[in-house]
């Protein structure tokens, strides 16, 4: 009897041996299949964001401001909208046109017989040359905001420039950022404050070759103008007196019909991120 116990015993051993390891064996497979293999963790559900630098080429309505409290231009506003892991160089001039932000010093003032303003050397601007830097310059995965088209309609030099100049102008800066895994962003030259009644109206030229560019690079473009016209009708800054200095149009515009106060600078800015978040450019991620 002891010894039939004994086998007993034994057997009932060996049993509960055998589910305890089938059943840890069926918890490490459960845990192994939520984990990943070989009990790994999982990996981690969102990236650590990419720092990008957003590089501004552009005339005095995107420029950083002087010494004097007006004009401010809307890239100087730009950086407040993106969160931290943005960085904005803004690299707008005022009084440039595309051809003249990109050969500072080298454009004559006479034009050749293809009705363009001479160059007396193709040496890029040092401007342009900082951007192109292969080490400290723009990078994959930076952007290039490019917005001309005011002083390139001058009729005459240096700042002069035409249609087709200014598509291969921009082509070139496009190109450029492309080559280095950058992003270029085109975008048509905002709105002075025109009116015609109560109605704002657009009064800037080379929007068609801006978007030419766009079309053919497949470089996303901003409609500045219209957008800001849009928005001039939506704050009814028309039917306007002439008087730039005071009351809706003075809080927006400096003294003349063309340059922004820092709150319209602000609008402006608003304006041009909220188009990259429509149209849902990579971008968007960065925005507050």
């Amino acid at each position: 009897m002891k010894n039939l116990r004994t086998v007993i015993t034994a057997a009932l051993v060996i049993a509960l041996s055998s589910l305890g390891l089938g059943a840890a064996s069926a918890a490490d497979s459960a845990a192994k299949h939520c984990t990943g293999t070989s009990g790994a963790p999982a990996p981690a559900t969102r990236a650590t964001a990419q720092p990008v630098t957003l590089w501004l080429a552009g005339d005095s309505t995107m420029a950083n401001p002087g010494s004097a409290r007006c004009p401010v231009g809307w890239g100087s506003q730009f950086d407040a909208l993106f969160n931290s892991d943005v960085t904005v160089r803004n690299q707008a001039v005022g009084g440039r046109s595309i051809q003249t932000w990109l050969y500072e010093g080298n454009v004559s003032s006479t034009k050749g017989s293809d009705g363009e303003c001479r160059l007396t050397s193709t040496a890029y601007s040092a401007r342009w040359q900082a951007m192109l830097n292969a080490s400290t310059g723009m990078k994959a995965g930076d952007y290039l905001f490019i917005q001309f088209g005011i002083n390139d309609s001058s009729s005459t030099c240096p700042r002069h420039v035409g249609p087709a100049r200014y598509r291969q102008l921009m082509t070139t800066m496009v190109q450029a950022a492309l080559a280095r895994g950058a992003h270029p962003v085109l975008l048509t030259p905002v709105a002075a404050i025109t009116c015609s009644g109560g109605t704002a109206t657009k009064n800037r030229g080379f929007v068609n070759e801006t978007f030419a560019v766009g079309s053919a690079t497949r470089a996303p473009v901003v409609d500045l103008q219209s957008l800001s016209v849009s928005l001039y009708n939506s704050l009814r800054f028309c039917p306007h007196n002439g008087d730039y200095g005071s009351g809706p149009v003075g809080a927006f515009f400096c003294n003349d019909h063309t340059h922004f106060e820092t709150y319209g600078a602000q609008r402006i800015a608003g304006l041009v991120a909220g188009d990259v978040r429509r149209q849902n450019l990579p971008l968007a991620g960065y925005l507050r």
